[in-house]
């Protein structure tokens, strides 16, 4: 993905964020979506830690070796496919094309984008498919290829078109002010991303799974959602509560609020329903709901915005230095030249990492006050709301393969949750309702 979506990404996360961690896309008896071959046996009546069976731990541990594995190989690829379109001047060859097909500067973004997006893509493409063996392998899927390849072409169209258009103002900004682009550019993702993230449930998520009113699929449910809300002070009315058909290709499980204003929804796979009780689903959808209430979105903005404003400054500074020293054996003409692309794309990957443990720092803080949240907005509703909490993680922990005993190190650079295991504990050990106590956000 771009790196001039990062701001998207950073909204999406709060706003779609799934309760289970740090894998990316969370019982009852409605839906029969979740093949009875996946069923996991049901947690312990009190749990008291994050457990698995010894073949499910030994499963965890491996796969969380193979995801940081394929996140160092995605980026070191990355890197080097960069690079040799530097190299072999595939950059350039597109530049060529696109202008010798017209002079109109929208016109060979529509041309250049989408052939250096698709290469890279394309390239990556290896990688993405040993992603999804590794999950069908480990059971956290069970997508069909075709139907993978049908989701991975949808997923590229809108890479294309959201990019291309990005592309766009970043060389129109360019060319308009050449040492103020950096500025101006920044300014104009802020309103974008914000149109991304509202348009994102009502255009996008339909392209790939199927969407259903939650009170036709399962009106009791429906109306436990509606006490939650209403202690918490949104308005989500039952029409703005949705059913999602996750069961075909996954077996993971996820609730999340999604979008603002006009867009803003509740959202609960099939097979959460299928395995979470009512108040452990109620539990999640809390945590998601404190993300709105705690204001994490215009905070996520924010910070976000802070973040870009830096990276951008920067990229603007080196990529400066590095056509200087050596735009000419690359056969780049200047910054404004769409050949240019790759190296701002390096130089943007670089900073990224160097960003990362800071962005996945703010994000465990956030997604541990929604938690937090979740424990005393249910508290009243659900009868051992901390019990019910830590039976909820212990559900998606073991459905997820949640890595029991993370490296410390992932968890800075990597991780935008807190690890499973602490989240049970911070919910068998929570209680501000204790003499001389009181909760910090609900009261």
């Amino acid at each position: 993905m771009l790196v001039f979506l990062s701001l998207t990404a950073c909204l999406s996360a709060q706003t779609r964020s799934p309760s289970s961690a740090p894998q990316a896309p969370a019982p009852r008896t409605t839906s029969s979506a979740v093949p009875a071959t996946n069923s996991q046996p049901a947690p312990p009546n009190r749990i008291t830690a994050f457990t698995l069976t010894p073949d499910r731990y030994r499963q965890a541990r491996d796969i969380a070796r193979i995801r940081l594995r394929i996140v160092v190989i995605s980026f070191c690829s990355g890197l080097l496919i960069l690079w040799l379109i530097l190299r072999l001047k595939l950059g350039i060859r597109y530049r060529q094309w696109a202008e010798n097909l017209s002079a109109q500067r929208f016109i060979q973004a529509l041309v250049f984008s989408p052939l250096l997006i698709l290469t890279i893509d394309i390239l990556q493409l290896p990688i993405s498919i040993y992603s999804q063996s590794v999950r069908n392998k480990y059971g956290l899927s069970i997508q069909g290829w075709a139907s993978w390849f049908w989701d991975w072409t949808k997923g590229e169209l809108v890479n294309v078109i959201i990019a291309t258009l990005f592309i766009w103002i970043l060389y129109a900004v360019i060319r308009k002010s050449p040492r103020r682009w950096w500025c101006y550019f920044w300014l104009a993702t802020l309103p974008i991303g914000l149109a991304l993230v509202f348009l994102q449930p009502l255009v996008i998520d339909p392209l790939f799974n199927k969407f259903e009113p939650l009170a036709q699929k399962d009106p009791a449910l429906t109306m436990a959602l509606q006490k939650l809300v209403q202690r918490s002070g949104e308005t989500i009315p039952p029409e703005r509560m949705f059913w999602m058909g996750a069961g075909e290709k996954t077996t993971t499980l996820n609730a999340y609020v999604t979008g603002f204003g006009a867009s803003k929804r509740i959202v609960v796979w099939d097979t959460t329903i299928a395995r979470m009780s009512t108040p452990q689903i109620v539990f999640v959808t809390g945590h998601e709901m404190g993300h709105y209430v705690l204001q994490h979105i215009p905070k996520g903005l924010a910070l976000g915005a802070v973040l870009l404003f830096v990276a951008f400054y920067l990229g603007f500074l080196i990529v400066g230095w590095l056509l200087l020293r050596w735009g000419s054996q690359w056969e780049i003409r200047g910054l404004d030249d769409w050949a240019s692309l790759p190296v701002l794309l390096i130089i943007f990957s670089l900073l990224t990492v160097v960003g990362n443990p800071i962005a996945s720092g703010i994000s465990r803080y956030f997604e541990h006050q929604a938690d937090q949240y979740a424990l005393e907005v249910t508290h009243g509703i659900t009868p051992d709301a901390g019990q019910v909490g830590a039976q909820a993680f212990q559900v998606l922990g073991d459905v997820g393969l949640a890595d029991p005993e993370p490296n410390r190190v992932a968890v800075f650079m990597f991780y935008d949750h807190p690890p499973i295991p602490d989240r049970i504990q911070f919910c068998l050990s929570y209680d501000p309702w204790l003499p001389g106590r009181q909760p910090e956000f609900v009261r």
